[in-house]
């Protein structure tokens, strides 16, 4: 088995490619060792010293380390855990766990709910994919209509990346407010 790692520009995360499917479809954070308890492969990436934070993409993953650690010292035992759990043959998840982060439902009515359905494609047509590509996804969290405002939440090699704001206002926002007018402005939730 051979995996790959690409440097995402969160100089924290590196981005692992197994070469087979992870998730399939969608994703999943593990924020700490504590929430990994639904993924068997989230815990065997938590079991390398140092790693702080683990997602879990449609075809890759992404470990973030402690900043006070090297690379060089965490990424060949990160490798190895993600070797041994595939050669293992073990389950991603564990039964009953959800593939997909899930973000509040709310109901939107009228207008609304028109701008919302519009946003959710935009994101998951354009948006997710090409973040996908440096390590992070984006779920749809809310829109506030009085304001204009689209809060998303940043997964994934986005989370705490020094560039995820710039992605956010440069990138998504611009884009949003071009295909959707009644957009003024892009926000980041936790």
């Amino acid at each position: 088995m051979f995996i790959q790692t690409e440097a995402t520009p969160n100089p924290q995360t590196l981005k692992f490619l197994p070469g087979r499917a992870v998730l399939g479809k969608g994703g999943r954070e593990f924020a700490g060792a504590a929430e990994a308890a639904g993924s068997p492969l989230a815990e065997a990436v938590f079991g390398v010293d140092g790693v702080k934070r683990v997602y879990l993409g449609p075809d890759f993953l992404t470990a973030t380390k402690d900043e006070a650690i090297e690379w060089a010292h965490v990424k060949p035992h990160i490798l190895a855990a993600i070797m041994e759990h595939f050669v293992a043959g073990r389950p991603v998840l564990a039964e009953g766990a959800k593939a997909e982060d899930a973000a509040p439902e709310k109901t939107y009515e009228g207008e609304a709910a028109e701008i919302v359905a519009q946003l959710k494609d935009l994101i998951e047509a354009r948006i997710r994919p090409a973040v996908a590509r440096d390590g992070g996804d984006v779920l749809f969290h809310s829109w506030d209509h009085d304001e204009g405002v689209v809060r998303l939440a940043m997964r994934g090699a986005c989370s705490g990346c020094p560039s995820s704001a710039l992605t956010l206002k440069q990138g998504i926002e611009n884009m949003l407010r071009h295909y959707v007018p009644e957009v003024n402005r892009v926000e980041e939730v936790a």
